[in-house]
């Protein structure tokens, strides 16, 4: 049997296969936040196409924690209806489905919106510097992670990912190129994890015990002084026990920098991750044919492949890749007279 169509459990989320569609921010949202016909056509189509795990693209835990104007919100109770809408529709097309809860920090380019982060440095000379954060600040933002949560959960998602990557907030609070504080979320890497530990601990409070928890990271910096899989390693070590179930793998984001991407570069950081964490992890970057993905699964070099542009060119690429590996699954009862 092809191992990217086995079943997988992590407590209570059992997945049809190993294909998991990654974040990817649509922009199309209004300047609230608010779901859009195209978000619910978009995810269930993905849904038809065989996708096991769909998770949706960053969603603003704050209004000011948005990438660009037309990213989900889900930092107030009127988003749950349609969000909700995404979750009744794609799950019952066979998909189990997650939402990436994200702050973009010192990334937001909604030009209505002050900007913060853990320090006052520009992400470069296009972005305006970023108001400090105050230690109020910090705990607005932990507690907005917080309230993103619950309404997940009111929403009825399967999961939960907190964005820790592409150098949006935590991230920010992660790297010691973004992080130049001088009290206990600065410093040394047990100081700069502190954020993410505490937005954990107070997402736990409120997500359901048997609902599993993703943690994206960028593994990567790509700058000698930036943070390395290494180093990623050591900070997951120290938050894993707070209640982290699955590690996303990806890299970059913190700072510009050139990055050489061809197909599975980013699987390496996915192997250092897995073995020095003992967590499941989901890996990619520019996968896109099956026997790659399987490669990747029978070697035990990653639990799940996700997707992201291939899903977009492709809706279907599930259905087809059973077909390339010669594994007999269900087609949608509307699509069965065009089974490969």
């Amino acid at each position: 049997m092809a191992k990217l169509f086995s079943t997988i459990n992590i407590k209570d989320l059992k997945l049809k296969n190993r294909i998991v569609m990654a974040p990817m921010c649509m922009v199309t949202s209004d300047d609230k936040g608010y779901v859009k016909d195209w978000h619910v056509i978009h995810y269930g189509s993905r849904a038809i196409g065989g996708t096991g795990l769909i998770i949706l693209e960053a969603t603003a835990v704050e209004s000011r924690g948005r990438i660009k104007n037309g990213d989900l919100g889900i930092w107030d109770d009127s988003h749950v209806d349609g969000l909700a809408k995404i979750v009744e529709t794609s799950k019952s097309l066979g998909a189990k489905v997650g939402i990436q809860l994200a702050h973009a920090g010192r990334k937001c380019e909604v030009k209505s919106e002050s900007i913060i982060s853990p320090s006052s440095i520009a992400f470069d000379s296009s972005y305006p510097a970023p108001l400090e954060m105050t230690k109020d600040d910090i705990k607005v933002v932990i507690d907005a992670f917080k309230e993103g949560a619950r309404r997940a959960n009111e929403a009825g998602f399967d999961v939960i990912e907190i964005h820790g990557a592409h150098g949006y907030l935590i991230n920010q609070f992660l790297s010691p190129l973004t992080n130049k504080r001088k009290d206990e979320y600065g410093g040394n890497l047990e100081n700069r994890t502190r954020f993410l530990k505490e937005i954990i601990r107070n997402i736990k409070t409120v997500w359901p015990e048997n609902k599993p928890i993703i943690l994206r990271v960028s593994a990567e910096e790509y700058v000698e002084e930036g943070n390395h899989p290494e180093d990623l390693v050591d900070i997951i070590n120290l938050v894993k026990g707070e209640g982290i179930d699955i590690i996303n793998i990806s890299s970059g984001g913190v700072v510009p920098a050139n990055i050489d991407v061809y197909p599975g570069y980013q699987i390496p950081f996915a192997e250092v991750i897995k073995d020095g964490t003992s967590l499941p992890v989901i890996a990619g970057g520019l996968i896109t044919e099956p026997d790659m993905a399987e490669e990747i699964l029978k070697n035990n070099r990653a639990d799940f492949i996700y997707l992201g542009r291939e899903l977009l060119r492709n809706p279907y690429w599930p259905l087809e890749a059973a077909n390339k590996l010669n594994e007999d699954i269900d087609w949608p009862y509307p699509y069965r007279r065009a089974k490969i």
